[in-house]
């Protein structure tokens, strides 16, 4: 930047230079001109003809032209020097005159340059002859424009320093400034390092200031920030579970096996427990497995089914679990785009869980409705119902109610699996239950399911 700052400043001192002597050049010919008009006219002041007195022509030329700041004029008469104006000239110049014979055999307008000690001078000289004589005389114009090129210099100088000022000032704003509009970035990744340097710090934020993009960049990443944590807790919890879930049937069937030898009487009931441990582990290994997968976008296989049909293949499955009074209310006419596998699973997983939480002469009623633009799969048992404070939790992994509905010795992964599913479809869970009452489960599936989730076949719904 220094380097072109520099060659900017001397292009302008070479453009100034080159204006200069355009400007002196002119004025130098404007004498001469006035001159030669002389030699060809009459005296202005006394209206004669000059005639062939070249020294009166020269003389009153002089008298009558006050030269501009450092210009010469120069009358040379039988190649001495006649008069000056001013009367005083730079004695270089003086000498210069005096000692060259050059002006002497003159016959044409001259422009050039005469370089002294004192300066440089640019000059023009033109020869006066009159009707056609010989050379009788040489009228010289010179300008020391040293002078003023030092003026030049002199702007330029402080030009210069003017623009290098600004430039560091700029500069000096520029850093100030960046390093503002910088900070949140530097911030954000001072943040990824030490969130790479260390797992624990997932907590960690990043302040939001503004509303320019570098905030918005903020917020993203703080959104980032967030799943990655909530991510890694569930991992966490999901690991903790997974391990203490095993560790049981581990257990148990270590345990057993370590007393078999000891008691051979007892080996048929200790296999049969010990096979009973090893599919609950196989079910919930499989569990695991299809929460993982649910994220996926080939975890539905989906087609067009009917749900009326549906519904009434899933009650007949059902009144075969256990004796309850069973219902089947509404049933919708309707077809649409789903995975019949994954919603009987849905089905099932609800209707397994009524069945635990209700008694023999519990009502168990099934159905499914057209909702606005969604079918909804409801299973509505007379339980004991669950408490406020559960009702949400215990959709998640590993999650069990209070002690007063905790009947069942499964994982906890029942619901989860049901809520995975929805989503996968794009729709969602609902709950209404009342301790003592009992509980209402929905499951909301879109009739437009979302784009990923279709295959390439071209599938429609429509009402029968």
């Amino acid at each position: 930047m220094i380097f072109s700052v520099i060659a900017s400043v001397l292009t302008i001192r070479h453009i100034l230079y080159t204006l200069l002597e355009q400007r002196v050049e002119a004025s130098l010919l404007q004498e001469v001109e006035e001159v030669n008009r002389l030699v060809a006219g009459r005296n202005p002041a006394t209206g004669d003809i000059f005639g062939n007195d070249i020294a009166a022509i020269l003389q009153f030329f002089l008298s009558r032209n006050v030269p501009d700041d450092n210009e010469y004029l120069i009358a040379i008469i039988d190649r001495e020097i006649y008069q000056t104006s001013p009367v005083a000239i730079p004695n270089v110049l003086h000498k210069e005159l005096e000692s060259t014979r050059y002006f002497s055999n003159l016959n044409r307008t001259k422009q050039n340059r005469l370089v002294t000690s004192t300066g440089t001078f640019l000059y023009l000289a033109q020869p006066i002859a009159i009707n056609g004589e010989e050379q009788q005389g040489v009228f010289v114009v010179a300008n020391l424009i040293t002078n003023e090129q030092q003026e030049v210099d002199q702007a330029v100088f402080v030009a210069a320093i003017v623009i290098i000022v600004v430039l560091f000032i700029a500069l000096f704003l520029a850093w100030i400034i960046t390093g503002k509009v910088l900070a949140p970035l530097k911030l954000l990744t001072e943040t990824a390092r030490s969130i790479t340097d260390f797992d624990q710090n997932l907590s960690q934020r990043i302040p939001v200031k503004g509303e320019d993009e570098i905030a918005e960049l903020t917020m993203t990443f703080n959104e980032m920030l967030d799943r990655l944590e909530a991510s890694f807790a569930s991992q966490r919890d999901f690991i903790n579970d997974a391990s203490h879930e095993l560790q049981t049937p581990l257990t148990i069937i270590q345990g057993n096996l370590e007393i078999l030898s000891d008691r051979p009487q007892e080996q048929h009931e200790i296999l049969a427990l010990v096979n009973d441990e090893l599919n609950r582990m196989s079910r919930f290994v499989g569990d695991l497995l299809l929460l993982a997968r649910a994220e996926r976008p080939d975890f539905l296989n989906v087609e067009l089914i009917d749900v009326q049909k549906l519904v009434e293949e899933v009650y007949a499955k059902a009144i075969a679990l256990a004796n309850r009074n069973w219902h089947l209310e509404a049933k919708a006419s309707i077809r649409i785009v789903a995975d019949r596998h994954r919603l009987t699973q849905v089905m099932m997983n609800l209707i397994r869980n009524a069945v635990e939480h209700t008694t023999e002469d519990g009502l168990i009623e099934i159905g499914a409705s057209l909702v606005d633009d969604c079918v909804h799969f409801w299973v509505r048992d007379t339980g004991v119902g669950i408490n406020l404070a559960d009702q949400e939790r215990i959709f998640k992994r590993f999650a069990r109610a209070s002690a007063s509905r905790r009947r069942s010795e499964g994982a906890g992964l029942g619901l989860s699996i049901v809520k995975a599913i929805a989503k996968a479809h794009g729709g969602s869970v609902k709950l209404h239950s009342y301790p003592g009452v009992g509980s209402t489960f929905t499951v909301v599936i879109p009739l437009e399911p979302p784009q990923e989730v279709v295959s390439d076949e071209p599938y429609s719904h429509r009402r029968r």
